[in-house]
């Protein structure tokens, strides 16, 4: 073994990583059970849709009662955040957040439980990603989505790294003629690159440099992989997007907020035949929806993606 292998070489109040490939998840929200949440009268189950690398899905029902007499629910699938390395469709903090959508936005919730790296380096959640969303607009994927989902109206979402998936499975789609996709969110997306773009601080082309590589390793051109950097050259070009409405929200606070408006403007001006629309929250840092749900500004973003999947 190398003398420094043990060395560390990212250090945050979230994980650890290490030049050995060892990685120190110190963000561990507690796993929650499905179940029936009190608080929404949603209603969640677990579904495994490969037992041989332990992918599954957390579905969600809002109320029955609550839906229109023979009115079936929009579909979104939602990819967790976590820099690729961390949390889970099972943990705390979405199995609340994804009960609170589900019931504000009367959608049938699909929570993918994709392989996180180094175990898994990317692209298992990325292939993940897209088996579950295939799996979810099947035509016989489960007794709930085919009783009570609506596949032709079909959402992504995903925030952070799952904001970053959420990209990539709209490239999938368009490349391989669907699904059909109605509506895109990025929540404060992950994407990076190896110069700083305006407004970009040192501190997040820093940590871009560390989290990506070492989710990625096999990433073409390191930061500037395509799947990293939608704007790199040589990018697919963005016109091909497989949606037919995008939502970014950034945050003023947020350190990814430049890539995140960079993004955004990218799509606008390109030949995307789609409608784009931009939420940006002020004073507020990274995914601070998830930190405290309840404030005021959490619930406005909140109110906008609920008018998101409800414009048609």
């Amino acid at each position: 073994m190398e003398p420094d292998a043990d060395e560390l070489v990212f250090d945050s109040s979230y994980l650890r990583i290490y030049k050995n490939g060892k990685v120190d998840r110190l963000h561990r929200p507690p796993l929650l059970a499905a179940g029936v949440d009190d608080a929404t009268g949603v209603v969640s189950k677990d579904v495994v849709l490969d037992d041989g690398t332990g992918l599954f899905v957390r579905v969600f029902l809002p109320k029955v009662q609550d839906q229109e007499l023979g009115k079936k629910l929009p579909v979104l699938v939602y990819f967790h955040g976590g820099g690729f390395i961390i949390e889970s469709a099972d943990s705390a903090t979405y199995h609340n957040y994804l009960n609170s959508v589900s019931a504000a936005a009367g959608v049938l919730v699909v929570s993918v439980d994709y392989r996180l790296a180094p175990e898994n380096p990317l692209p298992a959640g990325y292939d993940d990603s897209w088996a579950a969303l295939q799996w979810a607009v099947s035509a016989h994927a489960d007794d709930w989505i085919t009783e009570h989902g609506d596949t032709a109206r079909v959402f992504v979402a995903g925030d952070s790294a799952g904001g970053n998936i959420v990209h990539d499975v709209l490239l999938r789609a368009s490349s391989n003629k669907g699904p059909r996709i109605e509506g895109a969110i990025m929540l404060h997306p992950f994407f990076g690159g190896s110069t700083a773009i305006d407004g970009e601080s040192d501190e997040a082309v820093y940590i871009a440099s560390k989290v990506w590589p070492f989710a990625c390793p096999g990433a073409v051109n390191g930061v500037d992989d395509p799947r990293m950097n939608p704007t790199a050259p040589g990018a697919p070009a963005l016109e091909k997007l497989g949606c037919e409405r995008l939502l970014v929200c950034t945050a003023q606070e947020d350190w990814l907020v430049a890539r995140g408006r960079a993004y955004y403007g990218a799509v606008a001006a390109s030949a995307w035949r789609g409608s784009a629309a931009w939420h940006e929250t002020e004073g507020e840092g990274h995914v601070f929806f998830l930190r405290d749900p309840g404030c005021d500004k959490a619930k406005q973003l909140m109110d906008r993606v609920v008018a998101f999947i409800a414009s048609a």
